[in-house]
């Protein structure tokens, strides 16, 4: 599929956790980035904040069911506490953010961190391990590219 680049007039929703901002903030800025670099002008992209990694899939519920995106990108992070409330938070973010790009055919940038520890948490937003915020960002978009294509594809005889 080559490099992602952004369809034309696409436009963008990003859903963000507040919880762990440290965090989440530098992946934003890592999505704000690609997004950017691929050619989304700023106006095209609507950034929404959410309290934590739970409630991502509502708002990006909210964003596909409107019908105004080509693409949704979701950042979030979960670090692993002492109790099993990370298991639940993180899986049911994933369940609940594949199930709207499912549901919707919907392009859905998945970058929700789950990691051990913060230091790990920030390695992995603009630290030592990239940025997954703009790897998300970059997914959304071939994902949103390669939908555009099949969509357009003549059906086979």
């Amino acid at each position: 599929m080559g490099s992602p680049r952004a369809p034309r007039q696409v436009r963008v929703a990003v859903v963000v956790a507040r919880y762990n901002e440290v965090v989440t903030g530098r992946l934003l800025e890592g999505a704000r980035q690609c997004l950017r670099e691929k050619g989304v002008p700023e106006a095209q992209v609507d950034v929404v904040w959410v309290p934590g990694a739970f409630e991502l899939p509502v708002a990006a519920e909210a964003a596909a069911a409107s019908g105004r995106y080509a693409a949704i990108v979701a950042l979030g992070c979960v670090i692993r506490g002492e109790t099993p409330h990370f298991e639940y938070v993180a899986g049911e973010a994933a369940r609940g953010l594949g199930n709207v790009a499912l549901a919707h055919r919907l392009a859905v940038g998945f970058g929700v961190l789950t990691t051990e520890s913060l230091d790990q948490a920030m390695a992995r937003a603009g630290g030592t391990a990239g940025n997954k915020g703009y790897e998300a960002a970059a997914a959304a978009l071939t994902t949103a590219d390669v939908l555009a294509q099949l969509t357009r594809a003549a059906p086979r005889d």
